[in-house]
C-alpha cells in the first residue's frame, strides 16, 4: 500500500490497521433476488438477499456491497424496504448501489442503514454530481463503481450495467473521479466478470499505483489462489467477489486464512 493511502472505513471497523485487506461479498440484486451471471448476461438466481446478507456478516466478510443492478437501467430507485431489510442482519459495513440520481436518494439509503453508497452511471452521465455527494455527506461515503471492458486496446467505461459503452477511457475516468471527491473506487472488469478465471491484475496494479484512495477489485475469482495472486501482484485495498461466495465455493474463514498463511495481512 501506498503511503499516501488510508482506508475509508465506517462502524466498529473503523479503528482496525489500515493495512488489512479487506474482503468483500458483493449482492447483485434484481428484482428482490440475489443474481449473478457471466461477463454481466445469462443471469441465474443465487439467494435471498437477506439470508445471504447474515451468512456473510457471521463468516466475517469486512463489509457487504448491494447492488440494484437493474435500477437505473428500469429508471427507477433502489429497492428501500430491502435495503433495511439486510442492514438489521449485519454488523459490517454496508454500500448501496443503483438507481441513486440525486442528493435525496443517497440520504434515503444513508438513513436507511447505508454506510456508504456506490455511484456509476450517474456518476459519468453527470460527474459533478461526485462533488455535491462528497460535499453533502463526505468523501468517505462516496464509492464510484466503474464497470470496464477492453476494447481494441483500451479499457472503456460502460453504463447501465455494462449496457452501454461510452467513449470515456477507464484510467482517463478513475482519476477524474478521485480529483472530484471519490473516496474509493470499485472496479469491475467486465471481461473477467463470472469466468473464476483470476481478476484483471495487470489493469488493477496499474491503477492502484497511481491512485491516492483506496481500490477495491471486482470480476474474475475462481478459487482462493486468486486472491492469492490479486493481492501480491497488485497490492489492492479490497477484493469483492460473489457467485464463489453464494454457491459454497469459497467459505470467508477458510479464504482468511490461506490469505494469513500467504502473508497478506486480514482480520480475522
Amino acid at each position: 500500500m501506498t503511503a499516501q493511502k488510508s482506508h475509508i472505513l465506517t462502524g466498529s471497523l473503523a479503528l482496525d490497521t489500515c493495512l488489512a485487506k479487506r474482503i468483500v461479498p458483493c449482492l447483485d440484486v434484481k428484482d428482490g433476488r440475489t443474481v449473478k451471471g457471466v461477463n454481466f448476461v445469462a443471469l441465474r438466481d443465487a439467494g435471498d438477499p437477506v439470508e445471504l446478507a447474515y451468512q456473510y456478516s457471521q463468516q466475517g466478510a469486512d463489509e457487504l456491497v448491494f447492488l440494484d443492478i437493474t435500477a437505473t437501467h428500469e429508471r427507477r430507485k433502489t429497492l428501500v424496504d430491502l435495503v433495511k431489510s439486510v442492514a438489521t442482519q449485519i454488523n459490517i459495513p454496508f454500500t448501496i448501489g443503483g438507481g441513486i440520481n440525486e442528493i435525496a436518494d443517497a440520504d434515503i439509503l444513508l438513513n436507511s442503514g447505508a454506510d456508504k453508497i456506490s455511484i456509476n452511471s450517474a456518476a459519468v452521465r453527470s460527474p459533478a454530481f461526485i462533488d455535491e455527494l462528497a460535499r453533502a455527506f463526505g468523501k468517505q461515503f462516496v464509492v464510484v463503481a466503474i464497470d470496464t471492458k477492453f476494447i481494441d486496446g483500451k479499457n472503456f467505461v460502460h453504463l447501465n450495467g455494462g449496457r452501454i459503452k461510452t467513449d470515456i477511457e477507464t484510467e482517463h475516468w478513475i482519476r477524474e473521479a478521485e480529483n472530484r471527491g471519490a473516496g474509493e473506487i470499485l472496479l469491475t472488469s467486465m471481461d473477467h466478470d463470472g469466468t473464476k478465471g483470476g481478476f484483471d491484475n495487470g489493469l488493477l496494479k496499474k491503477v492502484n499505483d497511481t491512485l491516492g484512495i483506496p481500490l477495491i477489485a471486482s470480476g474474475g475469482a475462481g478459487n482462493v489462489e486468486h486472491f492469492v495472486d490479486l493481492f501480491h501482484k497488485t497490492n489492492v485495498d479490497a477484493a469483492l467477489a460473489a457467485s464463489v461466495f453464494h454457491y459454497g465455493e469459497i467459505l470467508i474463514p477458510d479464504l482468511k486464512q490461506l490469505l494469513k498463511e500467504n502473508n497478506i495481512e486480514v482480520r480475522i
